[in-house]
């Protein structure tokens, strides 16, 4: 498991945003983008931008697979 440096900026590459995005959505279901937003704002409260576009990246990615759920058609 890593450490967590809270005083590094964290850019997160697109493997870890789809990670995040699958972890959510295992774990919490439909909150999944909700929770994500949460994250986000919470970050930005706290003046660390980089956590905050992060976690709102994950909040996207999750409602990208959402959308690509529900707009496919079923055979």
């Amino acid at each position: 498991m890593g450490l967590w440096y809270p005083e590094q900026d964290v850019t997160p590459n697109p493997h870890e945003v789809e990670f995040m995005a699958e972890t959510l959505e295992a774990r919490h279901g439909l909150l999944a983008a909700q929770i994500a937003d949460f994250f986000s704002a919470f970050h930005s409260y706290e003046g660390d931008a980089g956590r905050s576009w992060a976690w709102a990246g994950v909040a996207e990615a999750v409602r990208q697979r959402e959308r690509e759920r529900t707009d496919r058609p079923l055979l």
